[in-house]
């Protein structure tokens, strides 16, 4: 069924992508910061967010903002990975004063993410064009399943602040109590990237995790062609069944060399989720208005 390219338009009209990875960067990409914000100015695009894994954006975005005069808005993000210092408190607390919405757990350097790489041959991930030094694997919780005190302060701090926060590539035993200690903290904006593919979620858990209130965004990438494609449209429709639509986002976690751009990984998720035989109305739920809903985008 071929879907008129109006139709991707109108729908495109307003989208919200809350998982760029446009650089620079230490992993290769396609295009910068600016150049993914008007690529979404010209879509009509409501806003992108900036995502690095080694580095906070919310200063870029806060230059795109006031200098571009765009009217799509650069959403500015923090990923606690190593160069950060990890689950460090102070840089979530300095970031979420200037300006952050999302603060990601641990992703490239998890120690869930970390055995991927080494144990799954043929595990898709970017690797970084330098050699750096060897990362220091972490973990959400201690040996006996307890969320460990720096992650609970980092919690109070974005409860504090309104944000939100997601489990990074943790793996899904560390995510339940993750998500249950930030609940009882305060944090009410919770979400999880891509959960079948690092997370190893079932999609029993995917339907445990929402009923605790963690929305799902899923990775563009892994079901459009790309480097990343993984998954087929029965899993695509699984996910969201699982989840169901009111609870599903879908994020690019496009801007790699040799990929789509990321306006056109969203334009060609939502061709596919009209030719999945999903209304107008509930893909505008799921590429538009639960992502904005939960970063506080206002209407």
């Amino acid at each position: 069924m071929a879907i008129a390219k109006d139709r991707i338009d109108a729908l495109m009209a307003g989208a919200v992508d809350l998982h760029v990875h446009s650089g620079p960067s230490l992993h290769p990409r396609k295009l910068d910061h600016f150049a993914a914000l008007r690529a979404a100015e010209d879509q009509g695009m409501a806003a992108v967010l900036l995502k690095d894994h080694y580095y906070p954006t919310m200063p870029i975005a806060r230059l795109i903002n006031d200098n571009l005069g765009l009217k799509c808005r650069a959403i500015g993000s923090i990923v606690l990975n190593n160069p950060l210092g990890g689950f460090n408190p102070s840089a979530v607390d300095y970031a979420l004063k200037q300006g952050a919405r999302v603060v990601w757990m641990a992703t490239a350097h998890a120690r869930n993410h970390m055995e991927h790489e080494a144990s799954k041959p043929g595990f898709q991930f970017p690797q970084n064009t330098k050699k750096t030094v060897a990362p220091i694997p972490l973990a959400l919780t201690d040996d006996k399943g307890v969320v460990v005190d720096e992650v609970k302060q980092i919690l109070d701090l974005i409860a504090e602040a309104d944000a939100v926060v997601s489990g990074g590539h943790h793996h899904v035993s560390e995510l339940f109590p993750f998500y249950e200690e930030a609940k009882v903290r305060g944090v009410k904006r919770l979400f999880l990237n891509h959960p079948t593919y690092v997370n190893d979620c079932t999609l029993q858990d995917v339907t445990a995790l929402v009923g605790m209130g963690v929305k799902m965004e899923h990775s563009i990438c892994m079901f459009v062609e790309s480097t990343f494609k993984m998954f087929d449209d029965d899993h695509l429709k699984a996910v969201i069944g699982a989840a169901g639509v009111e609870h599903t986002f879908f994020g690019t976690d496009l801007g790699q060399m040799k990929n789509p751009d990321p306006v056109e990984g969203m334009r060609q998720m939502i061709e596919k989720l009209l030719e999945l035989g999903y209304s107008d109305a509930e893909v505008r739920l799921m590429t538009t208005t639960i992502g904005a809903d939960l970063v506080g985008l206002a209407a």
